[in-house]
């Protein structure tokens, strides 16, 4: 097998103007997050990497890496995944899938247990079924991330690479995020309940709603949306950040015939925990760099946002004139400058701080375990700046 494709990891694509969007990896404190998450690995049975995954041994998968391999010394963002998915793997892992095989550990057996479920045989007390939607929920997520890697040829300039180069970057990003969202479809329909298959088919929808609702927000000036609030950021993120993980927990309790209290209860957990992981990682740019670092930061960011309606608009204009440079571009380490000097990033903080103890609060129900512990440390690693 190609290698690829050989790891999935949990990195954004480089559109032109496009952020790099890092989820659920702890960029402060590495060392810390690494080993709550290798403790909870330990927990489920067997690393996060996925390597089971039957499409992934595929030749039909193995064709695409080859083919990708043609983007060799091109400028592709496509190629800068597939060198991700093999070096930058220790880095970004794979946090959907062990969220949902904790979740299925903490929850346990349903008291209504079916004929269906006691024929499964369960590993390291998670279902058979279960560890399928662990794998289903990563091919989702790395299918939509690889198909955000497609270029936008308007934008394309000659330092971009040739025309030709992008041409083909983007119809094997089309080609190869279409193979992997198709195994996934296909490992849904086979596990034979209707419920999950309705809930994940829901978070594709979401996904979908949610990325073209970012679109606009990569074209640097134009993403000025001074009607956006943090109403209107919290719902845009959870549709392209939080629905996935959210629904794939509920769909876990459903695989075990959990009732609907306890699925709420893991749909909560997914919810808050996306959320404010988002929170961190918009944090970053903030907290982590000096002054005199280069930075970049999305202008509808959480902390943006927050400044911006502490200050109102007419004096958030003036200030964003101000970080202008001559050739009208912005001068991002200014602007965060002048951003700090207000209570964008401490309100961003709070906000982080509520969704992680939402988080905590929705699985104290649950038996008390060492999978439960790991949900809960995972939980309060979002607050780790």
């Amino acid at each position: 097998m190609n290698v690829f494709f050989s790891r999935l990891p949990c990195i954004g694509l480089l559109n032109r103007g496009q952020r790099n969007i890092r989820f659920l990896t702890n960029t402060t404190t590495p060392s810390n997050w690494n080993k709550v998450v290798s403790d909870a690995e330990k927990i489920v049975g067997y690393p996060t990497s996925f390597m089971s995954m039957r499409c992934l041994l595929s030749d039909e998968l193995s064709n695409v890496a080859m083919h990708v391999r043609k983007l060799v010394g091109t400028k592709h963002p496509l190629l800068n995944t597939a060198r991700g998915f093999v070096y930058e793997s220790r880095n970004n892992l794979q946090m959907r899938g062990l969220v949902v095989l904790l979740m299925s550990k903490a929850a346990g057996p349903s008291q209504h247990t079916t004929s269906d479920l006691i024929s499964q045989d369960m590993v390291s007390g998670i279902y058979p079924s279960q560890r399928n939607l662990a794998e289903i929920t990563e091919l989702i997520h790395t299918a939509f991330l690889v198909h955000r890697g497609i270029v936008n040829l308007k934008e394309w300039t000659n330092s971009d690479g040739t025309l030709k180069d992008m041409q083909f970057g983007n119809k094997m990003a089309v080609l190869s995020g279409d193979f992997l969202l198709a195994n996934a479809c296909t490992g849904l329909a086979q596990l034979n309940n209707t419920k999950a298959v309705e809930l994940i088919s829901s978070a594709i929808g979401d996904l979908v709603q949610g990325i073209y609702h970012e679109m606009p927000n990569h074209l640097e000036d134009n993403s000025l949306g001074d009607d956006i609030t943090m109403v209107t950021w919290e719902e845009q993120m959870f549709l392209s950040h939080g629905a996935l993980l959210a629904k794939s927990c509920q769909a876990a309790m459903e695989l075990a015939k959990h009732d609907k209290e306890a699925q709420g209860l893991a749909y909560k957990y997914g919810r808050h925990l996306s959320l404010g992981h988002k929170l961190n990682s918009e944090l970053q740019p903030f907290i982590k760099s000096s002054s005199t670092d280069p930075v970049t930061f999305s202008l509808n960011s959480a902390p943006v946002i927050f400044h911006r309606q502490t200050v109102g608009q007419e004096k958030w204009h003036h200030q964003l004139q101000q970080a202008k440079t001559i050739g009208r571009q912005i001068d991002y380490t200014k602007l965060r400058s002048t951003i700090k000097l207000e209570d964008g990033v401490t309100s961003t903080m709070d906000l982080c701080h509520y969704h992680s103890s939402k988080a905590l609060e929705s699985i104290q129900s649950f038996p008390s375990s060492e999978a439960r512990s790991a949900l809960e440390n995972i939980a309060s690693a979002v607050t780790k700046f």
